[in-house]
Parts: C-alpha cells; structure tokens; sequence
C-alpha cells in the first residue's frame, strides 16, 4: 500500500485550474472543504477513499485518475491488471486498487475493493449515467442502493445506476472483497 499525496495534489490542482475554478468553486462542486482541497493540493494531506470519491465526482473524473498506474496506455498493448497502487488511508476501512485504470475508449474503472470487517463507506451519487457492477469475490457484502440494502455473497454480483447514494458495509468478522465495474456514459 503507498499513498501519493503530491502527485495526488498536482493532479487535483491542474483539473482545477482547467476547470478555472477557485478552491471554493471546487470544495461547492465536491462537497469537500476548501481547506482540505488546499492541504491535499500543497500534498498536506492523504484524503480518505470516501474523500477522493468525493473529489473525483464533484469533477466528473474517474477514480483511477488519482491512482498512479504503471500500466501501458496504448489501446493496442495488452494491459495486464494488478500493477497499479493501491489507495488506503491510515486505518481507514476500505482500500481500493485499480485493475484496469479509466480507458477512454471503454469508459470505464475496474477496482478492486477490500472493505475490513465492520466496515462501512458511503458513496455520493455519481454523475447522471454512471452504471456500477459490483461483484463479491470473498466474504459477505451489503450494499445499499437509494436506501434498499442487498446482500451479496462470494461469485454474487448487482448492477445499479450509480448516479444515487450507495453503501458498501461489512457485518462480518473478515474483510469482504469486491470489483467494482464503473461505466461512465459519453461525455462524461
């Protein structure tokens, strides 16, 4: 596990500054204070998984692109996944790690998520659009959808439109491990 924060904070400040948006256009638009954009752009500070979820959504931008990956970007090279860096925060309940980063020919982030026992994460909506495929591959996952909780065990998986709240919690004893399949619509 290795955490970024100056190359996380270069990569906030210049979709900011494309954006020409002020640190308090970004912190209305992400939900995230003003202060913590600034402390995570100066490489201050490590935000939490459900902070960069925060950020990347307020600037309709996959996941991934905060998460160096040294994977091959040509279309026609063969990706292998698993070479990315995992993205934990100190005692943080939930890592995730890109399998397959945002390819914009595809449209979409592959993760994959460990949630430790009696976890819980709260995602805001994504943008309009946004599919999600969540498939269990260890343990028990809750996962709620616009306030319906599902339960899904290793080899289940939900598909949803992303673009309302959802939940990722763990009952059990053990970390539950998921992928999480992020498509993002034209335009986005």
């Amino acid at each position: 596990m290795a955490e970024h924060p100056i190359q996380l904070g270069l990569t906030l400040k210049s979709l900011r500054q494309a954006r020409e948006w002020s640190l308090t256009e970004a912190a209305t638009r992400t939900g995230v204070s003003k202060a913590m954009l600034g402390q995570v752009e100066r490489g201050e500070s490590s935000p939490t998984v459900a902070t960069l979820w925060k950020i990347a959504t307020g600037f309709n931008v996959p996941f991934s692109l905060f998460i160096p990956a040294d994977l091959p970007q040509e279309a026609s090279e063969v990706i292998r996944s698993g070479s990315a860096t995992a993205w934990q925060q100190n005692h943080a309940a939930m890592k995730v790690t890109p399998l397959f980063p945002f390819d914009p020919g595809l449209r979409f982030d592959m993760l994959a998520i460990e949630l430790a026992a009696g976890g819980l994460s709260n995602s805001s909506p994504h943008d309009k659009g946004v599919i999600e495929h969540v498939v269990v591959t260890e343990g028990e996952l809750q996962l709620a959808v616009n306030g319906k909780w599902h339960t899904l065990n290793a080899g289940e998986g939900l598909r949803f439109q992303a673009d309302c709240p959802h939940s990722y919690r763990n009952d059990g004893g053990q970390p539950v491990k998921f992928h999480s399949l992020i498509h993002y619509p034209q335009g986005h």
